[in-house]
């Protein structure tokens, strides 16, 4: 039996792997994101600074209210929007995706096609 433990530790296992090959950059910074069960989070960080550009999540003010469930794929899409809203602002048109070590499908794919529908390329 998989426990929700076990599926955590090769979640973790897989984000390092995907870790070691991509890093975002001044230019081309990483879209980080997580997910919890009650919430989605995304973030653009300059790894070589060390900084974190801008973020993004469902406990933002704006989203906030409009959501009923802060886990779901509709929920996801707005924090999708939302992040490549604030890139723009911050000037940022191209990413590089990290999905955290999460499986490409369900939250996490909803979150990157929005932030692609919202002009971000990755």
């Amino acid at each position: 039996m998989i426990t929700k433990g076990d599926k955590n530790k090769a979640r973790l296992k897989r984000h390092l792997r995907v870790r070691k090959k991509i890093q975002g950059t001044t230019e081309r910074p990483r879209l980080n994101i997580f997910r919890s069960s009650k919430h989605m989070y995304a973030q653009l960080i300059d790894d070589v600074k060390g900084v974190t550009i801008a973020a993004a999540s469902t406990q933002d003010k704006e989203l906030r209210e409009g959501l009923g469930n802060g886990g779901n794929a509709e929920a996801a899409s707005k924090v999708g929007a939302l992040i490549a809203e604030r890139a723009k602002k911050a000037g940022i048109e191209k990413v590089v995706f990290d999905r955290g070590g999460y499986l490409y499908h369900g939250r996490v794919k909803a979150l990157a096609d929005a932030a692609r529908e919202a002009g971000l390329e990755f």
